[in-house]
């Protein structure tokens, strides 16, 4: 991953950040499996002389949380089930008291393909982990960033329905898939792709 040497500004203009949550328990079939994307985040990317990554830090509005898809289950989700289960998932992150998530990297390995891994601390309702994701290119200027966010670490509580009989697993995955083509350094984005106001 190399650009500009300098700052770079970007945000849900050039990309998507979305979780994936995964159904557990004896009526596991009776739920569904979903993607929920984070609609609006920002983030500033450092980088060094030579171009490589130097720093990089990303905010992530939990209140932004909409649902985008869901697979299984006995019958397809309405959109009041998409609206229904977006405000049932911020108030378990308690978007209301902490309306903001943070990663911020703090070492950067390259691997071979263009990508490789960032190693950084990711921040949730207040409570810091570590957290590592693993980065490919999936285009010339596209990047795909993948992790595992496990609820219970960050002092939530996985939902479930049914006495427990359906519950969504601990585990939930995150994919941020950015195109950073045309981002000059120290770019101030302004909701246009380009920088441009």
């Amino acid at each position: 991953m190399t650009q500009q040497p300098g700052r770079h500004a970007f945000n849900s203009e050039q990309g998507q950040v979305t979780l994936l949550t995964s159904r557990d328990g004896l009526a596991a079939q009776a739920g569904h499996d979903l993607t929920i994307e984070v609609s609006t985040w920002s983030a500033e990317l450092e980088t060094s002389a030579d171009g490589t990554p130097a720093g990089l830090a990303v905010r992530l509005d939990l209140t932004s949380l909409a649902v985008r898809e869901g697979t299984g289950g006995v019958k397809p989700l309405t959109d009041r089930d998409r609206r229904e289960i977006a405000k049932t998932a911020r108030k378990l992150l308690g978007a209301d008291r902490s309306p903001e998530a943070t990663f911020v990297a703090s070492a950067f390995e390259p691997g071979g393909d263009g990508g490789g891994f960032v190693q950084g601390t990711f921040t949730l309702g207040g409570i810091s982990r570590p957290l590592r994701l693993r980065v490919s290119r999936s285009g010339p200027d596209n990047y795909r960033a993948t992790a595992s966010v496990r609820q219970s670490e960050f002092g939530i509580k996985p939902y479930t329905a049914f006495l427990g009989a359906l519950k969504v697993s601990d585990d939930v995955g995150v994919v941020v898939d950015v195109n950073l083509a045309g981002l000059a350094a120290d770019d101030e984005v302004t909701g246009r792709p380009d920088g441009q106001p």
